[in-house]
């Protein structure tokens, strides 16, 4: 671990069972489902900018700070992360789930992408000169 002890562990657990809790009652409350599509989508939201950060270009090149499999991971994550938000309105304005089901299904998955931004953030391993 970086510089952060059990109390950030803690809190992270926390604010992700808070994000997971809300999301499956918004399913169970209103007896709709489909509102667990949004959990998903948070949680696969970070795995193209994991896979794709590790593809950067070589550091000698100094005119241009990304790379194309980079900006590709990024648009990807931007796409599944507006998805995530878009559905539960999309659905709420159709009216197959009702609008207190799409509020607290946003703010659950806003609660589980956040985190595993702030737990990825937070352990983030340091690069080293000499790699």
């Amino acid at each position: 671990m970086a510089h952060a002890g059990i109390k950030t562990v803690i809190l992270l657990s926390f604010v992700l069972a808070v994000g997971f809790l809300l999301v499956i009652l918004s399913c169970a409350l209103w007896g709709n489902w489909l509102p667990l599509l949004v959990a998903l989508t948070f949680v696969v939201a970070p795995l193209p900018n994991a896979l794709f950060s590790r593809c950067g270009g070589d550091d000698f090149s100094a005119e241009y700070d990304g790379s194309g499999p980079v900006d590709l991971g990024r648009f990807i994550t931007a796409f599944v992360v507006v998805t995530g938000f878009a559905l539960p309105l999309v659905l709420a304005h159709s009216e197959v789930i009702a609008p207190g089901a799409c509020v607290m299904s946003i703010a659950g998955g806003a609660l589980v992408y956040a985190t595993i931004m702030a737990y990825s953030a937070t352990f983030k391993e340091a690069s080293s000169e000499f790699d």
